[in-house]
């Protein structure tokens, strides 16, 4: 297959480009606070140049979003081995994941939108189970970047899909978020080791430079004296919401320079907030250099190696389910 671009516009001019490789989000313009619109997700200017070894830019990840640890997870006793393509962990379903595969690309009817199918194969990177995925994008004329994620499965599998677009509200090449702020609507976090996998137990944010109850910059905490922190580069960590499977606001970023806000909207229980901690030296759009904290990702998700917990919410998928899954990013000004 070769590489296609799809383009969504709304009548306030709002524009979402990607590529049925990956299903990746090369473009977003959005205006700031006068009204200029400004692409506002990091990435390339060759559609090709996402075949290299890249952070996921904008690409659907998948099967498992995040981490499994030791790259292994059993279903009633049953051992799945997966890649470890993260130290001594599986991330983003593994190296030919959801990101390196060409996704069938059809319009929605009565919606300004399209559907990405796929059909990941039994024992696609060692995960059970004909897994049967499609993911629409909608962009309405309120603004909203609509995710719907869908599937089926004809075996017991783990399914845990997200979006990986790291955002810039000051523009792609604008270098770092630090100065952004940030409200994260929970009051748990799951602490991790020292590979970044989740220890099982939920800590509070109070106190601690993971509190974003109170919107602050993304930079006010990110240097403070935490283990987590130096481990992460950063943050790298997953917040827990209430688990209603209730559409709801889990977090909203603004920019005072440029004025532009984000709000994001998920059924899902977890979110991972992720500052783009290792981007340091990737040439990206326009020859820029993405450096460390260049851009943040907002993944909608169930936990971290959830698989493995079992004190976390399932991601089982069975036979006769269907898994549904809805998360919006929705964009303003101050």
């Amino acid at each position: 297959m070769k590489k296609e671009c799809f383009v969504l516009k709304n009548k306030n001019g709002l524009e979402l480009r990607f590529t049925n490789y990956g299903g990746i989000v090369t473009h977003l313009y959005t205006p700031d606070r006068d009204g200029q619109l400004t692409d506002i997700v990091l990435g390339f200017d060759d559609l090709d140049q996402y075949e290299s070894d890249h952070p996921y830019f904008g690409a659907i990840v998948g099967r498992y979003g995040n981490r499994i640890a030791q790259g292994t997870f059993k279903i009633d006793n049953k051992q799945y081995l997966l890649a470890k393509n993260n130290g001594p962990n599986n991330l983003h379903g593994g190296v030919e994941g959801f990101h390196r595969k060409y996704w069938h690309v059809e319009e929605l009817e009565g919606e300004n939108g399209y559907r990405l199918s796929y059909l990941s194969p039994d024992g696609e990177e060692g995960f059970p189970g004909n897994l049967s995925v499609t993911v629409d994008y909608i962009l309405t004329d309120d603004n909203r970047w609509i995710i719907n994620y869908n599937a089926t499965t004809d075996q017991k599998t783990v399914f845990n899909p997200t979006n990986h677009s790291y955002f810039n509200l000051n523009g792609a090449d604008s270098g770092d978020i630090l100065s952004h702020e940030i409200e994260i609507v929970s009051e748990v976090y799951t602490p991790v080791d020292e590979h970044m996998i989740p220890i099982g137990t939920f800590q509070s944010v109070k106190d601690t430079p993971f509190d974003f109850r109170l919107k602050k910059r993304i930079g006010k905490d990110i240097n403070k004296d935490s283990t987590e922190l130096k481990i992460a580069n950063g943050y790298d960590h997953n917040f827990a919401f209430k688990v209603d499977h209730l559409v709801k606001r889990v977090a909203e970023v603004s920019s005072p320079r440029t004025g532009r806000r984000m709000t994001v909207y998920t059924d899902q229980p977890g979110m991972q907030f992720y500052c783009g901690n290792w981007l340091g030296g990737i040439v990206g759009k326009g020859n820029t250099t993405y450096e460390n904290h260049h851009g943040f990702c907002l993944e909608t998700q169930h936990y971290p190696d959830s698989p493995n917990q079992p004190d976390f919410p399932s991601t089982l998928l069975v036979p006769g389910e269907v898994y549904e899954s809805k998360t919006i990013y929705e964009f303003g000004t101050l």
